[in-house]
């Protein structure tokens, strides 16, 4: 018996390579735990017929002594990540019947790496949500409390880890994707530096600002992830080197705390764990002053315009001719009408509407223009605070995970879900969300998380400090 709940990538690979188990066990305790758990959480869409194929091959490589870190993984992918031969709906009906014709290119680095993709998992509609509620194929539960959200829109990808039916999973990250479900669930989420990764094969939500992330157990096992999947893409033009950025000599970061931008609409027991983590940290020698950040605030609704334009221009295409949904209709005009307005849900087609409208003659420098000037004050506020720290701490959300139905018809409760979140996709970031303890409620405890900052290109801190704070943490 395999024990996943404490298994991490090195302890799988060292395993592994020990012969202590094969790469088709690992994988079959993993697929036992989905049958047995997924169809009340609804982590997966489709766990892929081809797993033990792909297990058998990954073992080739070990008898063949060519392998990496993550050969033999079984790793889980979010539903709009192109995997060739498989669907990849995007939560969504009117790309139901739609198989991807190629991988994208963190599905070949993960092939060429010997990973064992798992399956495919549960979204919020094109990635538009807090809590995976909005996907056409039903609800996913947090695994912590099955009467609650798991966040989102990679609750999913988050479920799956929390629920021991993954070691690894991506998701992707435009306004706090992989940060916040991670924080709900209990498990680590990084957004990456906007450009570090490819976006080649990821279908887009908000081009300048989607980055598809690791999530995991662990810090050490979101980093395996990382180094493996990122880099510059011929295929992205938005991609990076790692070396894109300079980096300046950090001997033990100073961590910049916005004590002004956490107060608003907090849970007292967030802001309680908040202030442990900081004394937590700042027993084990880390510096911990205050900044300011006075435009980080309007992230939120700067977002909520800049997305919705560019989501209104990238489901332009989706139109029911070539793929997915089709509603029947008497004419070419009914026929998209019907395919968008039946193959979209609700939250994709308000979306639409809004970006439609602010990027609308006589709206566009009324709503995006200023939008996008407000991103650039927001970019600027944390050029200026990373002059005065190395990263910025806030916690990851403004409560712990709630009630499944509870935020559904209020958009604006929902939307101010990113409140934290949020700014890190709008200046580039990257950040990551750590498990910091727990708050009880209704006899479950639920997960909280707190969440660092770092400048472009600085995963490295993240990950140094993250680690740091996962053994004090441990001690406990």
């Amino acid at each position: 018996m395999i024990d996943l709940k404490n298994l991490t990538i090195e302890k799988a690979h060292e395993s592994l390579k020990n012969g202590e188990f094969t790469c088709r066990e690992l994988a079959e305790e993993y697929l036992k735990v989905i049958k047995e758990k997924n169809s009340e959480i609804n982590a997966y869409l489709e766990v892929f017929n081809d797993v033990l194929s792909q297990a058998d091959v990954a073992q080739k490589k070990f008898a063949d002594g060519n392998v990496t870190k993550m050969t033999g993984i079984p790793i889980a992918i979010k539903d709009n990540i192109l995997f060739q031969g498989h669907i990849a709906s995007a939560g969504s009906k009117i790309l139901g019947n739609y198989i991807a014709t190629y991988n994208s290119t963190v599905v070949k680095k993960l092939k060429d790496a010997g990973a064992v993709i798992i399956g495919r998992t549960n979204m919020d509609e094109f990635a538009m949500g807090v809590s995976t509620e909005n996907s056409a194929y039903g609800v996913t539960k947090n695994p912590h409390d099955t009467k609650r959200v798991p966040g989102g829109s990679s609750g999913g990808s988050t479920a799956s880890i929390a629920m021991n039916g993954a070691l690894v999973a991506l998701g992707s990250d435009t306004g706090g994707s992989c940060r916040q479900p991670a924080s709900f669930c209990g498990v680590v989420g990084l957004k990456p530096t906007y450009g570090s990764v490819s976006r080649n094969g990821l279908i887009a939500m908000g081009s300048s600002l989607d980055v598809i992330g690791p999530i995991g157990k662990n810090v050490s096992d979101v980093e395996i992830v990382l180094n493996l999947i990122k880099g510059k893409d011929e295929m992205d033009s938005t991609s990076i080197s790692p070396d894109f950025y300079k980096k300046k000599l950090v001997t033990k970061p100073v961590i910049g705390i916005p004590r002004a931008f956490i107060k608003e609409g907090v849970d007292a027991r967030v802001l309680l764990n908040f202030k442990e983590t900081i004394s937590k940290l700042k027993s084990i020698g880390y510096e911990v002053r205050d900044i300011e950040l006075p435009y980080a605030k309007y992230a939120v609704p700067a977002y909520y315009v800049v997305t919705p334009a560019e989501i209104s221009a990238n489901l332009a295409r989706l139109d029911g001719m070539r793929y997915g949904y089709v509603g029947e209709g008497k004419d070419l005009k009914e026929v998209y009408k019907k395919s968008r307005g039946e193959g979209f849900g609700k939250e994709v087609r308000r979306r639409i509407l809004l970006g439609t409208y602010v990027l609308s003659h006589g709206y566009h420098d009324a709503y995006y223009n200023k939008a996008n000037a407000v991103r650039g004050l927001i970019i600027n506020d944390y050029k200026k605070a990373f002059e005065k720290v190395d990263l910025v701490l806030t916690p990851t959300t403004t409560g712990p995970a709630f009630k499944i139905g509870e935020k559904i018809n209020d958009p604006v409760k929902m939307y101010l879900e990113d409140i934290f979140t949020g700014p890190a996709n709008m200046a580039g970031l990257p950040a990551i969300s750590i498990p910091s303890g727990f708050v009880e409620e209704e006899g479950k405890k639920l997960p909280l998380g707190i969440q660092f900052m770092a400048p472009h290109g600085r995963e490295d801190l993240l990950f140094e400090v993250g680690k740091e704070f996962e053994k004090i943490k441990n001690k406990e």
